[in-house]
């Protein structure tokens, strides 16, 4: 076979996948030259059909690759090596920017709104800078809390961790608390990735609801991003997350924000993590702030935000925002914060200052929401290449949220903070075929929304150290009696 009628046998499967994933593609046509058991794609179908003259055996494809590497490289080796040839021309054809310098990363600012963010792995002074202008909007939240009593006394701090579709969980048990009326007026809320798009509603309380509601059982995967394979040649990301960006649109306008920066006025904080990946670094975003700002582009930020936040890298182009610094216009690149930290919380002082004879007396209260389970799950992985390497990088996401988790612990520990944690049971069994499956999100919202109804017994510590309470929460009263602790 020559190598114009294998380059033309190429275009065949390139045209030939729609809505299939390049990995999925590129998967099961690395496993017919193997020799392992399938066929190969056709066209529209996932499978190529090749008829008359076009027909080949596997060996003569084999003979071929083998051939053109000397017939002494492995398919494997072939594989990695066209991996990186289009991942070089990927770069090499990606749209130019000016990258800040690194001595100049820590002081690239927003043009016309300061102080709307900070490192994520910052020391708690240079958190502080979030919260060192907002003591006389926090004293007027005391004394407006001071007078309600119907109100907890402490200070409730709320985590979202990411999760894609199966952020429809944490979004099911949140309405089904709100719902059996003993949810908080969360002081903090923070958010990433799949739970970056949850946290504004949350934060904006029950009104907010049903719209959360919809975001998470209403849209299916072509809502999300669009199926087809955009070619790494020409951009950044295997698929167009222009749908994601339009669904964020839909639901965060001109009102929307307005509604986040009254909250923040109050003295209630909304952070919001993502990664910047010149640095390597997380960084927090006060979204409130950027409300509160009156910039003609805060919108648009705000958006651009949990857009960053949701893109995973390599699935989704990464989120360019411009900054300025010494004079110099910059562009950094951020992907989703998970690629940093799943979860993350940050001190309680960020909405309750140290000196405030309320917070003397204020106990603090954290609840995690885990989008995913944390018990191990049984999977038969074939041994391939990619069925390992799958499994591996699953496993290694799935350790690394937990892991955030025994950090929150430790510092909670410390703080005296009351540690609450939920997660997807490991009796969930709904399955799903494809990521974003309505099906599945519908059903794993329900699963949510009854636990958070009925009152989720939310567990005192990280997998390994405490076992789960014993007493759940209950789904009316006093919001004070909702996390119970239970003995080792």
């Amino acid at each position: 076979m020559t190598a114009a009628r294998s380059l033309r046998l190429g275009a065949r499967f390139h045209m030939g996948v729609e809505a299939e994933s390049a990995a999925g593609f590129g998967r099961k046509l690395l496993m017919y030259i193997a020799g392992q058991p399938g066929r190969l794609p056709r066209p529209g179908t996932g499978k190529v059909e090749l008829t008359g003259s076009a027909r080949l055996q596997r060996s003569d494809i084999r003979s071929t690759l083998v051939t053109a590497a000397c017939r002494r490289t492995s398919v494997l080796r072939i594989a990695a090596l066209l991996v990186f040839a289009v991942a070089g021309a990927g770069c090499a054809t990606m749209i130019p920017r000016a990258v800040v310098p690194e001595r100049l990363a820590d002081e690239a600012q927003l043009a016309g709104m300061p102080n709307i963010r900070v490192w994520g792995d910052a020391s708690a002074e240079s958190l502080a800078v979030l919260s060192r202008t907002e003591k006389p909007k926090t004293d007027a939240l005391a004394a407006t809390r001071r007078r309600r009593e119907q109100q907890s006394p402490e200070v409730n701090i709320l985590a979202i961790s990411g999760g894609g579709d199966n952020g429809a969980f944490g979004a099911g048990l949140l309405v089904g608390w709100g719902d059996a009326g003993t949810r908080p007026d969360f002081d903090l809320v923070t958010g990433v990735s799949a739970g970056a798009l949850t946290a504004p509603f949350v934060y904006l309380g029950r009104s907010r609801d049903a719209e959360l509601r919809e975001v998470f059982t209403k849209y299916k995967r072509s809502d999300i991003y669009d199926p087809g394979i955009v070619s790494p040649l020409f951009g950044s990301g295997l698929f167009d997350s222009s749908p994601l960006e339009h669904l964020i649109a839909k639901y965060v306008d001109d009102r929307f924000l307005r509604d986040i920066a009254n909250e923040r006025r109050k003295g209630r904080v909304l952070l919001i993590g993502t990664t910047n990946l010149d640095a390597q670094r997380p960084v927090l975003w006060d979204m409130g702030r950027i409300a509160m700002s009156g910039h003609p582009q805060a919108l648009n930020l705000f958006r651009k935000i949990l857009l960053a936040s949701a893109s995973i890298p390599g699935a989704f182009p990464p989120v360019r925002i411009t900054v300025r610094v010494e004079g110099q216009t910059y562009e950094e690149l951020h992907v989703d914060g998970g690629v940093t930290q799943q979860v993350f919380v940050s001190r309680p002082s960020l909405v309750v200052r140290d000196g405030d004879p309320w917070s003397k007396r204020t106990a603090t209260r954290l609840f995690i929401i885990r989008n995913g389970k944390i018990s191990p799950e049984w999977e038969a992985v074939e041994a391939g290449i990619f069925s390992i390497s799958r499994r591996s990088i699953s496993t290694l996401i799935k350790n690394q949220g937990i892991g955030d988790l025994y950090r929150i612990y430790a510092k909670a520990q410390i703080e005296a903070t009351d540690f609450n944690l939920a997660a997807i049971p490991s009796e969930f069994g709904v399955t799903r075929e494809e990521l974003f499956e309505l099906r599945y999100m519908q059903a794993l919202y329900e699963e949510g929304y009854r636990a958070g109804f009925r009152g989720y017994p939310w567990m005192k510590g990280p997998p390994g150290l405490t076992r789960k309470a014993l007493h759940p929460t209950r789904s009316h009263g006093d919001a004070s009696t909702l996390a119970v602790s239970s003995p080792d």
